[in-house]
């Protein structure tokens, strides 16, 4: 199971930076996605992988902690998945002024030729 998740994280992260790296803005949109959906699995990992655990402790007595997950991961993805969802609406926003405003999609703003 860790492997599986650990070989997914990598992949996430090697294609979004590999979509940085391309000229074409979508591409690069589409590589922060993926870049922050592999931010977010990690931080997710980092509060164990737990099955059919609760994650809040109801009464108050001493409690053993390895009973329950731990809930501030899942906090900080839940968080992180609105705050993405916002930047990506954002993003794409900016992306459609500057095509409108310059014909093209491309960073750096020229139109290349397709090599066919």
């Amino acid at each position: 199971m860790e492997l599986t998740i650990a070989l997914s994280i990598g992949i996430l992260f090697s294609s979004g930076i590999w979509l940085i790296l391309r000229p074409r803005s979508f591409q690069v949109i589409t590589g922060l996605l993926l870049l922050s959906y592999a931010v977010n699995l990690f931080i997710f990992i980092t509060g164990r992988i737990s099955i059919n655990k609760p994650p809040l402790i109801i009464a108050d007595e001493i409690v053993d902690p390895a009973l329950y997950a731990d809930p501030l991961p899942q906090a900080l993805v839940l968080t992180a998945i609105v705050i993405g969802f916002a930047t990506t609406a954002l993003y794409l926003v900016v992306l459609l002024g500057s095509r409108g405003l310059t014909g093209t999609d491309h960073v750096d703003g020229k139109e290349r030729e397709s090599e066919e």
